[in-house]
């Protein structure tokens, strides 16, 4: 049975190959690549050795191919992703700047993206984490009720939840947005923010001031703030700790974030302290900037210790 699950978008990937170049504008695009937060996340947990499950929706055509492809073979049970016959995966095109900016047109509406309804009762026990990706919860109002129908059910068997707010801040200003994020903030144990998101989803204007607001949540177990190049800081109740980046030559940040969700995450199924677990997470987030593609690192359990030592 998984450990780890999760559940949300599972789309593919096509990217501008060089940089500054307009999308509307004709060029070369180097894909598909396997795409999807939740996909990166899971993904990165199976090939650090974790059992792990997601749940999902595809088309039944060569792009969903190309992503069930890559995460069965590291180990990913996709039993519960849905194959539509009806509607064609969702599609990512991006573009990059040479400020470090990027821009998206995605094609995820109407598509199997957002059609996974929540498992049943009896499918998934035993589940140490459900993670969760705030970009799930605004891709579509009805995907975002399964999402949370499916955490609900996973608390009430025991299961942790932990979540990226990974959030589109201009749709905070939406009532029924906020109230979902609410929710699932009530019941997350380990909280993965970017310093931004931290303050944005708290309304506070201090970090400080925003960690004791989320600590005021009873579930909540663990802080980790994600700061890019600067590394992390992982807050407890009772204390904190400097994590720093393991600096490499980035070729495409696409996924960083994701694949240091997916280690830290495995890292505490599988023991390790705190500051280890951050570590497996910047080691993973490095591979995977080194790589062009938002999956494509070298990440292994082999080769992120190695990157630690």
């Amino acid at each position: 049975m998984a450990e780890i699950i999760v559940m949300g978008e599972m789309l593919v990937e096509i990217m501008r190959e060089q940089e500054n170049e307009e999308l509307y504008e004709p060029g070369v695009f180097r894909g598909p690549f396997p795409s999807g937060a939740p996909a990166i996340f899971i993904d990165t947990a199976a090939r650090l050795g974790c059992s792990t499950a997601i749940i999902g929706g595809v088309g039944k055509d060569d792009f969903g191919k190309n992503i069930l492809d890559r995460l069965r073979k590291d180990g990913v049970d996709c039993s519960h992703v849905l194959e539509s016959t009806e509607r064609s995966t969702g599609v990512a095109f991006v573009t990059y700047y040479s400020d470090g900016s990027r821009k998206f047109i995605f094609h995820m509406g109407n598509t199997p993206a957002v059609e996974a309804k929540a498992p049943l009762e009896d499918e998934f026990d035993n589940v140490k984490y459900m993670h969760i990706m705030g970009c799930s919860l605004m891709a579509d109002s009805m995907f975002a009720q399964e999402i949370l129908k499916t955490m609900r059910m996973m608390r009430r068997k025991g299961t942790k939840i932990s979540f990226d707010p990974n959030i589109r801040e201009e749709l905070l200003t939406d009532q029924s947005v906020n109230n979902v994020i609410r929710e699932v903030m009530e019941n997350t144990s380990v909280f993965m923010p970017g310093v931004s998101e931290l303050l944005k989803i708290t309304g506070a204007v201090s970090v400080d001031e925003a960690v004791e607001k989320c600590f005021a949540y009873e579930a909540m177990e663990v802080i980790a703030l994600k700061n890019g190049s600067k590394g992390s800081r992982i807050y407890t109740r009772d204390e904190a700790a400097e994590i720093g980046a393991y600096p490499v030559e980035q070729v495409d940040a696409t996924g960083t974030g994701d694949c240091f969700d997916g280690a830290f995450i495995a890292g505490l199924v599988q023991g390790k302290g705190l500051k280890e677990a951050a570590r497996m997470g910047a080691a993973a987030g490095a591979l995977n900037a080194a790589a062009f593609g938002p999956m494509e690192g070298r990440i292994s359990a082999d080769s992120v210790r190695a990157m630690i030592k």
